[in-house]
């Protein structure tokens, strides 16, 4: 009974900071949710296991990471979801809100799933290069390699699509 009370604690207390995190990976919030619930359905079994490690956020968010990206490997993930805007009236130009969202989205698409997720995990979550060495299963060295080639290559896509509009005549 106590195992089941520890469980639903954690589940309260820590499913938002998880979402989040789910949702900048997968880019999407029914794909977010699915990840968290599938996160959580894999590890309520070993639940002991969970709270044993000496930080079980960590061992969640773990999860939740070779989760994502074990589904990345699937053909099925292929697909490209996208969730529909709300409509707001709030003074922002939604316009370049949604243009720079978009670029965003299809930059971090582009890259391989264990950039994307060393991204993520350093500019969205915050989170140290220990941390994220700890949650992709490598080195601290790797970690940094993952970085720094993925905002190479951010920084090439940027740069090749704003010489494109520029050539086209748009705006970037």
């Amino acid at each position: 009974m106590e195992h089941d009370a520890l469980f639903a604690q954690f589940v309260r207390e820590q499913t938002a900071t998880l979402l989040r995190s789910a949702y900048l990976l997968t880019g999407s919030s029914a794909a977010a949710e699915d990840l968290v619930q599938d996160t959580f359905v894999r590890l309520f079994p070993k639940w002991d296991r969970v709270l044993a490690a000496d930080v079980p956020v960590a061992y969640v968010r773990r999860s939740l990471v070779n989760g994502f990206l074990n589904q990345r490997r699937k053909p099925s993930s292929r697909e490209l979801v996208i969730d529909e805007l709300p409509e707001r009236i709030d003074g922002r130009d939604i316009g370049v809100d949604v243009t720079n969202r978009d670029l965003v989205w299809r930059l971090l698409a582009d890259l391989p799933d264990r950039q994307r997720a060393a991204l993520v995990m350093r500019f969205f979550e915050d989170l140290a290069d220990e941390d994220i060495a700890r949650y992709l299963g490598c080195r601290l060295g790797t970690v940094r390699s993952l970085i720094s080639r993925g905002l190479a290559a951010l920084r090439e896509r940027t740069l090749s699509e704003n010489a494109l509009n520029h050539a086209e005549g748009r705006q970037a």
